[in-house]
């Protein structure tokens, strides 16, 4: 008998996350328990299957009945099996002793953090530029609605440090790691060793409908990466993970000095990160097939060729994933972080897929490259550069053992500029908000006008155009009929003009490979840069309530005079830096919408100098009379 599952929260699906939308107290039937990363797959009373937050549902009793609030979670249930034993023991053993019961209830607090499946993440396209194998849109499961996720009642208000995020319908940001795009991390084992089963095809949610997945040929991106490709975290593996809170940061007495520093200097256009007098791209090429365990396992390994040092390492996506992991964990406060391209369960083999993958790999890495802080980090610098396994793997644990992740990342920046007052950082902060959000509604609109005419493109208006092309032909041929043998010329050349129609139809249906999609692309790139926002601002203006609250704190003598003036001045610290990135989003911005709308015009002014040549030849057959 299936098993059933009640909802217990709301849970809004993200566009081409492989999400299934549910409301609290729905009944659906789950179809995979354990699609990994803390997320489960199910089917709701419609047919509609989809990925579901494990901890957002209860497993109901074989018998289908709803046990209300005597069910446990998913993951409550795997936990409770885990620790039934221990419990005992500890409960038997201290039974007769407070203080012992107090400290088990600590540890159960720990091990319950450590864990719980994270909240589910959104989705953050990853830069890329993808050959379009058929006439089917490839967005259509972008078709985000008009508020996204911007629509809260405040989705940038300051977020509670430590507090357990909850997603919900009005402000899906929040996540375990406080970032939209919180990943999971491999799983748990030897430092050295990578969890196989993220090249086992374990999830059977496809990224596309049944209808589009056999002509998209099933490809996949997301905001954060479908949850199929995530593992599930132990927190004490990666110390992102239980990441310092925000007080440590502005209440520390003296930061420690860290050997990496990040300057911010004053530019024309206020401050800006220090960019590197050279500047280098990675060429990601010459993808293979390797295999292991005598064949059973197999992957794609791609040749990654940094500009400026001409000498090549391989890595497998796998690493990739590994990077983005932890150029999020410590990173991701401070800079966006763009995901990477979706990973897929099936047709991981086909030509098509693996050159889809390394294109999108290409612009995500070029888009690390370009970025002054990403790509000078001695993260990224080893994960290019390592000469041998045993190099690789070193850097691999020092990188795990970074301390100076999340918040503490603004320790190691020191702004070249005068202190900012308290309302100085508001505004910018503000300000920052109030752009990111107007631009995300933007680049949203053009995504939903993009998808229908792309869909209008590659459907309706070529069989337009092949209904004319038809119909002249049929015409001409009626003519035939007649036995006139004055117009012989006439039915050619309306022959002719039905084939040009024909031809017309062709040309309308590949069009939007040549111009349109490079536009889509972009934008939904920038959908995911965007979506990255609200929890750095989040993090600002959580900062600024803390520093608000100071006041109150020294009143109290539990702070010092001297403390606030120090928050106060890492807050402007936080400050530089996120205007220093929005500098950097902006050169960038203007630059990307140039070069891609450029494009665009310019193939648009040659498809319809094609179609005007075509309908020239096809008007030149019929003299005037």
């Amino acid at each position: 008998m299936a098993t059933k599952a009640r909802v217990m929260y709301d849970f809004a699906a993200e566009p081409g996350n492989n999400e299934l939308t549910v409301n609290e107290g729905e009944i659906i039937t789950i179809t995979n328990p354990d699609v990994g990363g803390g997320w489960l797959e199910g089917r709701n009373s419609k047919g509609e299957r989809g990925l579901v937050p494990t901890d957002y549902v209860e497993i109901l009793p074989n018998d289908g009945k709803d046990p209300f609030s005597c069910g446990n979670s998913v993951a409550d249930q795997a936990f409770l099996d885990s620790l039934s034993a221990s419990t005992a023991q500890a409960n038997s053993s201290a039974a007769n002793s407070n203080n012992q019961v107090d400290v088990l209830a600590q540890i159960g607090c720990i091990e319950s953090l450590s864990q719980s499946p994270p909240s589910s993440s959104s989705p953050s396209p990853s830069p890329t530029i993808n050959k379009v194998s058929s006439g089917s849109d490839p967005w259509s499961a972008w078709s985000a609605s008009k508020s996204g996720n911007w629509d809260s009642t405040d989705g940038w208000g300051a977020k509670t440090e430590g507090a357990a995020a909850q997603r919900n319908t009005s402000n899906n940001w929040d996540t375990a790691f406080g970032h939209p795009q919180a990943y999971q991390g491999p799983a748990t084992g030897d430092d050295d060793e990578w969890d196989e089963d993220w090249d086992d095809p374990k999830s059977a949610a496809p990224y596309f409908k049944d209808s589009e997945s056999a002509e998209a040929g099933g490809a996949q991106r997301g905001n954060s990466r479908a949850a199929a490709s995530s593992m599930k975290l132990p927190l004490n593996k990666f110390p992102g993970f239980a990441k310092p809170g925000m007080e440590q940061y502005l209440l520390a007495k003296q930061l420690a000095k860290p050997k990496e520093k990040i300057p911010i200097i004053v530019g024309d256009y206020g401050p800006m990160w220090v960019y590197p007098t050279s500047t280098f791209d990675c060429l990601v090429a010459d993808p293979r097939k390797g295999s292991k365990m005598y064949g059973l396992k197999s992957y794609i390994e791609y040749q990654l060729t940094p500009t400026n040092t001409n000498r090549s390492v391989n890595h497998r996506y796998k690493h990739f994933d590994w990077l983005y992991e932890r150029l999020l964990v410590k990173f991701g406060s401070a800079i966006p972080i763009p995901s990477l391209p979706d990973k897929q369960v099936t047709g991981r083999f086909e030509e098509e897929f693996i050159k889809m993958r390394m294109e999108r790999l290409q612009a995500w890495m070029t888009r690390m490259c370009r970025h002054p802080v990403i790509s000078e980090s001695e993260l990224f610098q080893q994960f290019l550069n390592f000469r041998d396994e045993k190099e690789w793997k070193t850097g691999k644990r020092k990188a795990e053992r970074d301390e100076l992740v999340g918040v503490m990342i603004f320790s190691t920046m020191e702004p070249e500029a005068p202190d900012l007052d308290l309302l100085e950082i508001e505004q910018k902060c503000d300000a920052v908000g109030k752009f990111t959000k107007a631009m995300d509604d933007g680049v949203k609109e053009l995504l939903t006008v993009g998808q229908e005419h792309w869909k209008r493109c590659t459907g309706p208006l070529p069989k337009e155009y092949q209904k004319i092309g038809k119909a002249l032909q049929s015409l001409a041929t009626v003519f035939s009929s007649s036995g006139y043998q004055g117009e012989t010329d006439l039915n050619a050349a309306i022959t002719e003009a039905g084939k040009t129609y024909e031809e017309i139809a062709g040309l309308v249906a590949e069009q939007p490979k040549k111009d349109l999609h490079f536009l889509m692309e972009c934008n939904h790139e920038y959908k995911g840069f965007l979506g990255c926002f609200p929890d750095i601002i989040g993090a600002h203006k959580g900062a600024i309530e803390k520093v608000k609250e100071s006041d109150k704190l020294v009143a109290t003598s539990k702070i010092t005079p001297q403390d606030k003036q120090n928050m106060v001045k890492r807050v402007g610290t936080m400050s530089y830096a996120l205007q220093a990135e929005m500098n950097h989003f902006h050169s960038n911005r203007i630059y990307d919408y140039n070069s891609v709308i450029r494009l665009y015009l310019e193939q648009q002014v040659q498809f319809y100098e094609t179609i005007a040549e075509k309908l020239r030849q096809a008007l030149g057959r019929f003299p005037v009379m």
